[in-house]
């Protein structure tokens, strides 16, 4: 038995040796021989530290080989390594090969960076996922959080949310963003892809309260606070909306999209007066804002049609109220053309567009423009 037992384990030699000396085939399949079941020699080495060790090493090795024939051993060398080094450990009763592992542990973790960076360039996000929660998996190990070696590496874990929001898995997302947030890492960024991962799970209040969270630490972050006034808007929660678009107007009051925003606002709440004061301060600031003009024109084409619905209710005999309500109709229709023409201009395929633009130019009697666009839309 005793000479079994050194057989086994100088197999395991000879695996460390062919690796040693480039001879990586062999020492794979010498290594697999150590670790057969079906093998009534492996009894003695299976068990034995030393032996998945080494066969950590040999697949290590086989991820950097770039011989394909190599490559081709093993489809996931570094999970078979990693697996091999936790076993190694778990053998290891009387602590006689862990400062050995460690440092093979410690060069797997860079191993591990390098795949997932590879798999993030090659836009593979579940295998970079992969890798960063394997490096995560590694730190975690007590033979390194006993005595600090590697401290929590929030890079690796705002990574390994960010893949995971890639691959649609808001739940490890949002882990991981939430631990990354806790140790500040990455400021106010943090916070808006732990919103986003929210967002995903389509867990709107949670996405708001991180937000909120992330503009309380981070007061001065004008984007956590468009962030906010968005998804606001989006959940129709107007009063938050409002609060923050004044804030953000009074901060930088030349950006022209808070003033649209604004101009939305009241817009829903009825109050076109305001309205229009916040869409013509969004045009004034930004000359090209397609949706500033559009929602003028609007605004304008929607009064005339509201006061030319009005007037079918004067009575048939009462000519001259009626020729006077159809003139105010004409002003609003007059005021709303010019915004939808600067529309046109802007963006000739939009079909609101057009379908507005011909509407006006029919009701006002401008035929020969409207004979124009209307040969233009059916090109």
């Amino acid at each position: 038995m005793l000479n079994s037992s050194f057989a086994q384990k100088g197999k395991v030699v000879s695996a460390l040796n062919f690796k040693e000396a480039g001879k990586l085939e062999q020492a794979f399949k010498t290594i697999q021989t150590t670790i057969d079941k079906n093998n009534e020699k492996s009894a003695k080495s299976i068990n034995w530290p030393r032996t998945w060790e080494v066969r950590g090493e040999i697949y290590q090795a086989v991820f950097h080989s770039k011989d394909e024939k190599i490559k081709a051993l093993s489809t996931d060398p570094l999970t078979e390594a990693l697996n091999s080094y936790k076993r190694a450990l778990e053998l290891d009763t009387k602590n006689k090969f862990s400062k050995s592992v460690k440092i093979k542990l410690t060069l797997l973790n860079n191993d591990f960076q390098d795949q997932a960076v590879e798999a993030y360039n090659l836009e593979n996000y579940s295998k970079a996922l992969v890798s960063f929660e394997q490096i995560l998996e590694i730190n975690n190990l007590p033979l390194f959080k006993t005595d600090n070696l590697m401290s929590i590496d929030t890079a690796i874990i705002y990574n390994a949310g960010m893949m995971a929001l890639k691959t649609d898995d808001s739940d490890k997302a949002v882990r991981y963003f939430r631990e990354a947030a806790r140790h500040g890492y990455n400021g106010a960024t943090t916070y808006l892809w732990l919103s986003r991962a929210y967002e995903q799970k389509k867990d709107t209040i949670n996405a708001s309260e991180s937000l909120k969270q992330g503009f309380e630490k981070y007061p001065e972050n004008n984007e956590l606070l468009s962030n906010m006034i968005q998804l606001y808007l989006n959940m129709d929660r107007k009063e938050e909306a409002m609060h923050f678009l004044e804030l953000a107007i009074s901060r930088e009051p030349d950006k022209a999209v808070y003033y649209l925003a604004m101009g939305n606002l009241l817009d829903k709440n009825h109050d076109n007066e305001n309205a229009i004061i916040s869409y013509e301060k969004a045009i004034e600031l930004d000359t090209d804002l397609f949706m500033g003009y559009f929602n003028l024109g609007v605004i304008y084409y929607n009064e005339g049609v509201q006061l030319f619905e009005s007037a079918k209710n004067i009575p048939s005999d009462d000519s001259a109220s009626y020729e006077k309500v159809i003139k105010e109709v004409d002003k609003y229709w007059e005021k709303s053309l010019p915004f939808m023409e600067k529309c046109y201009e802007l963006n000739p395929e939009d079909a609101a567009t057009v379908e507005s633009i011909k509407s006006l130019y029919y009701r006002l009697n401008q035929m020969d423009k409207y004979n124009a666009i209307q040969k233009n839309s059916t090109k």
